[in-house]
């Protein structure tokens, strides 16, 4: 017999595999790196640019995504 609990974290690992995957699969910004916000106009650290495709520092795109999460 299965307990309860051995289930239910078996369920738990599954939803976040699940979503470990579905936040890998998400499209990356490709292409330069912008060396200035386009919002504040603040300079985007060399580090960050260095991902590329970034167009905002990193206060202004996590004020960015939580806009677009509401």
């Amino acid at each position: 017999m299965v307990c309860p609990f051995d289930r239910a974290q078996d369920m738990e690992q599954r939803q976040r595999d699940q979503a470990i995957s579905a936040a890998l699969a998400r499209a990356r910004p490709t292409g330069p790196s912008l060396t200035h916000c386009e919002d504040c106009d603040g300079e985007i650290p060399e580090a960050r640019r260095a991902l590329g495709g970034m167009t905002r520092c990193v206060p202004c795109q996590s004020t960015f995504e939580k806009g677009a999460q509401r």
